[in-house]
């Protein structure tokens, strides 16, 4: 019995002692660099917001932040790898919401859980997306497209970025909105769908501002509407979906930074009022700005709920569009 006792208390008095530990690490976090995973290649959207926060934190926190892309695979690889680290804060992923909340109706096995794999911290920025046609498609307005394409049924194409991107999906959410066929032609990235939407190869084409920018400007495509709840800046001539006659279509990207399951709290918490700061100072709006899109901070409870409700959104239209990609 006292050596069964006498085994108890040294548990006890091992498992005080790691509590302790944790909490002085928790205080003085961080004491050494910090690796930031980006799931996709660099210079897209994700790349530049993960940066940003890092250059920041940096600043902020006396400490290396530093950014590693691991594309591939929809973002799975770098998305896995986070999921694997140790919860220490010293792993950190910045991702994009097309990954996030939509990989897990897209691919029937995944390794890791939007929800239980992660401890949300922080949403940075959103970007919402506008819809474009060729310039010689016989339409000038949303609603002159969906009864172009009712009465072209199944002859009218959209590109996308590839099987499952948010330009399928969102494609294919304007189709169950507006009751229109449509065809899918899938490419390996946006700049060649664009490329070809120009040319005239597909008819729509689903992106954001800033690369698009230049060709509505000159005439080489026509911009229909920015699928989002207000105007975009870049280009605020052009009417929301909403105004434009099919409420309810919202192609609204957002970009957020994640932890390992299990991350002290504390260490959640100082990120996430760190990160507070560099989203609401002027030069993180001016160069949010610059990628066409916009600022915004939910703290980790809000992020919390955010994604579970956006994983019920985007499920429910993948299902119903039958889109899979495994």
């Amino acid at each position: 019995m006292y050596a069964r006792l006498k085994s108890i208390a040294a548990a006890l008095v091992t498992a005080g002692m790691t509590l302790a530990s944790s909490q002085v690490a928790a205080e003085d976090y961080p004491t050494r660099p910090v690796k930031i995973i980006v799931p996709s290649s660099p210079g897209g959207t994700t790349d530049i917001a993960a940066r940003l926060l890092a250059n920041g934190l940096s600043q902020k926190l006396g400490q290396t932040f530093i950014v590693e892309n691991k594309g591939g695979a929809s973002g799975n690889i770098g998305i896995t790898e986070a999921a694997q680290a140790s919860p220490d804060g010293y792993t950190l992923l910045v991702t994009y919401s097309g990954y996030q909340v939509n990989n897990p109706s897209l691919f029937k096995t995944l390794t890791w859980d939007p929800v239980t794999s992660f401890a949300p911290v922080a949403l940075a920025l959103n970007a919402p997306h506008v819809i474009l046609v060729n310039k010689d498609l016989p339409v000038s307005t949303l609603a002159e497209f969906v009864d172009y394409a009712k009465e072209k049924a199944g002859s009218v194409t959209y590109a996308s970025s590839g099987p499952g991107s948010i330009q399928h999906i969102g494609a294919e959410q304007l189709s169950q909105l507006t009751g229109i066929k449509m065809v899918h032609v899938p490419y390996r990235g946006a700049a060649p769908a664009l490329t070809d939407l120009i040319a005239g190869s597909v008819n729509l084409f689903i992106t954001t501002p800033p690369s698009a920018v230049g060709h509505i400007q000159s005439g080489a495509v026509k911009a229909l509407a920015v699928a989002a709840a207000s105007r975009n800046r870049l280009i605020p001539d052009v009417p929301t979906t909403k105004e434009a006659g099919v409420p309810g279509l919202d192609l609204t990207a957002w970009f957020a930074m994640y932890a390992p399951a299990g991350t002290d709290q504390k260490i959640i918490d100082r990120l996430a009022s760190e990160i507070q700061g560099i989203v609401e100072s002027e030069s993180f709006k001016v160069q949010a700005g610059k990628q066409g899109a916009y600022a915004e901070y939910l703290g980790p409870s809000e992020l919390g709920d955010f994604t579970k409700s956006e994983m019920v959104r985007w499920g429910e239209i993948i299902r119903k569009a039958h889109i899979s990609v495994d």
